[in-house]
């Protein structure tokens, strides 16, 4: 199988080299993103690994009469991709899975951090300002935890937090019955209501697209924790500032945000950026902002790559596709 891969970060590279010598793939790996000046890269190649640049129906179409028949991301989010737009088509698309683990912990490391206080503790101290004012932080097992999303990843964080002794309340449209022992399943207003931390770990869908709004916030505990490394659609970004500012949340941690697509993963130091609620997110003391790298561990990106590649070639046997989405 010939196989080119977009947007290859060097940390993958060792990755694609090992698994396309094990697999016997003809493989290319290109640091530009898919575009219609690089579309003609991949003639001849039946299938194309991407990360997230957003796939438009006039790029797909672009891709598939250049023969790509098949386009596996190296992510397990995929609405950077216009799934309709694929199934007109008839451009098959796939998305990976890795280890849960690597972003259940930077979870927990998040819940941590919001509620012991760690940014306004960090900044105090830089300053040379010990006191203590301010910085009393919260032990987890006094909390009620709601996890909306109790998939691989969701069902692991609820096994974290479950450890620490906290009561772990969850809302999913399917449920997980290896969590029932310790998990109760409750519908979403019951958990907004009882949450005392509210964890998201879902895919981005029409469906649940500002789960978290003005209406889910106000229905929320007075000084809930929110943290999120799902997707930044899942939470109306102006009704989080709002809650912050009136006091409502009592903190939130942030790995994904609204229209962060273009922004990580770059060296942007110099650069003047567009995303104004980025900024005004990271200007209060009690929100942490961080760089969508909650997946990023070693084992997770050797899966992310092994997966993609398997997946273009389960495609081009023709056989079961585990991760094959449209």
């Amino acid at each position: 199988m010939k196989l080119i891969a977009y947007n290859c970060r060097s940390d993958e590279r060792v990755y694609f080299e090992k698994f396309a010598k094990q697999y016997g793939v003809d493989l290319t790996l290109t640091r530009e993103a898919p575009t219609a000046e690089t579309v003609s890269a991949a003639e001849g190649c039946p299938c194309i690994s991407i990360i997230t640049t957003p796939m438009t129906r006039e790029l797909l179409q672009m891709y598939y009469d250049v023969g790509v028949r098949f386009i596996s991301t190296r992510s397990i989010g995929y609405d950077h991709i216009d799934r309709k737009a694929a199934q007109e088509i008839g451009m098959r698309i796939g998305n990976v899975s890795y280890a849960p683990e690597s972003v259940a912990d930077y979870t927990i490391m998040l819940a941590l951090m919001a509620t012991r206080k760690i940014k306004k503790i960090v900044l105090r101290s830089e300053a040379q300002d010990f006191s203590l004012a301010g910085v009393r932080g919260t032990e987890l097992h006094n909390l009620t935890v709601g996890i909306i999303g109790t998939g691989r990843i969701g069902g692991v964080v609820a096994q974290r937090f479950a450890a620490f002794g906290c009561r772990v309340i969850a809302y999913d449209l399917h449920q997980n019955d290896s969590l029932k022992g310790f998990v109760e399943y409750v519908p979403l207003p019951r958990l907004f209501a009882e949450s005392d931390l509210i964890t998201l770990h879902m895919p981005a869908t029409k469906e649940n697209y500002h789960i978290i709004n003005a209406e889910a916030i106000a229905a929320m505990k007075d000084g809930v924790y929110l943290i999120n490394t799902a997707r930044g659609s899942l939470i109306d970004t102006q009704a989080l500032m709002d809650g912050v500012e009136s006091g409502k949340i009592g903190g939130a941690a942030l790995d994904v945000i609204e229209n962060e697509s273009g922004l990580y993963y770059n060296n942007l130091k110099n650069e003047i950026l567009t995303n104004r609620e980025r900024a005004v997110l990271k200007s209060y003391p009690n929100v942490i902002v961080l760089p969508h790298t909650a997946f990023y561990t070693d084992q997770a990106v050797s899966d992310m790559v092994k997966h993609s590649m398997e997946s273009c070639l389960l495609f081009t046997e023709g056989k079961k596709n585990p991760w094959q989405i449209v």
